[in-house]
């Protein structure tokens, strides 16, 4: 089975509920405090071992590809200027051994067709799929670490899954899952956004998925679902019927940077968590505000 070396970015997506901000800037580059979405995600699946990092991109998303790109003219003017902090910071996003590959999703087909469109680049092995806005923070490792660990142990996909509110289904692909005697939970069923009272359980599927190269054969056999969009839970639910798939639970917080209020509860908290700034931001909210 091995290491999972090959990680997807699916960054193609409009982020419409960012608008104005997001016209002309994705929101994968929506910065949590002094770090976009997108270089948390990805750091998160470097320290999980992966060195091939596969953006599947769209139109005005140039500034992820600048973002990974080495910046001579940046890092000569922080030399000059002696910013030494500063510089490690820059040349330090990315290690020596990863490498970044942009493929372009011409059409917003939906999740399921983003991920296909990485099928030339990722061969036959397992791989990750990592949504930035699904910012995770977790304080031993990292959720692609994690279940990366359990696919070592079974070979199989693997689906990050929380509870969620069951009037809030209708926002998540959501999994019906039993124990297995090894004591993981084995989906038995995955249906995308189910209305309260038709969801199978408040058991919720977030952006992190480690698949098997075997989900192709189902993406290419999937046809268009709600919006005209090919989604990878029904590839997932076809799936089922050819190997076991682990629902993981995994540990740490989950913040939805896809909407306002979810982006605003990462900032805040990642903020009192800042090495530099928590101790003041937190006595500013304190006494500045008085909220803390």
């Amino acid at each position: 089975m091995g290491r999972v070396h090959k990680a997807v970015f699916p960054v193609a997506g409009l982020g419409t509920r960012f608008l104005p901000a997001t016209k002309a800037s994705p929101k994968e580059m929506l910065p949590i405090v002094d770090k976009p979405l997108i270089q948390y995600a990805a750091e998160e699946a470097i320290d999980a071992g992966v060195d091939h990092l596969i953006f599947v991109t769209g139109r005005n998303k140039r500034s992820i590809e600048d973002h990974f790109d080495k910046a001579y003219e940046l890092e000569m003017a922080l030399t000059r200027a002696g910013k030494q902090q500063l510089l490690e910071s820059v040349r330090s996003m990315l290690r020596p051994n990863v490498s970044c590959v942009y493929l372009r999703q011409t059409e917003a087909l939906g999740l399921g067709h983003a991920v296909l469109c990485a099928q030339p680049v990722l061969a036959e092995e397992s791989f990750v799929v990592l949504l930035a806005d699904d910012l995770v923070r977790a304080d031993d490792q990292g959720v692609v670490r994690q279940m990366a660990e359990v696919h070592e142990r079974y070979g199989c996909s693997i689906l990050s899954v929380m509870e969620v509110p069951r009037e809030e289904t209708r926002k998540y692909g959501i999994v019906a899952a039993q124990p297995s005697l090894d004591g993981e939970l084995r989906v038995v069923s995955i249906v995308e956004k189910p209305a309260p009272e038709d969801a199978p359980s408040n058991l919720a599927v977030i952006g992190r998925y480690l698949l098997t190269p075997r989900i192709f054969d189902h993406l290419q056999r999937t046809p268009p679902g709600s919006g005209g969009e090919i989604q990878l839970t029904d590839a997932i639910a076809s799936l089922l019927a050819d190997e076991p798939v682990i629902a993981y639970p995994f540990r740490g917080r989950r913040y939805d940077c896809g909407s306002k209020l979810g982006y605003l509860e990462a900032t805040v908290e990642y903020g009192l968590a800042h090495p530099e700034l928590g101790a003041d931001f937190a006595d500013y909210l304190e006494h500045g505000i008085g909220i803390v």
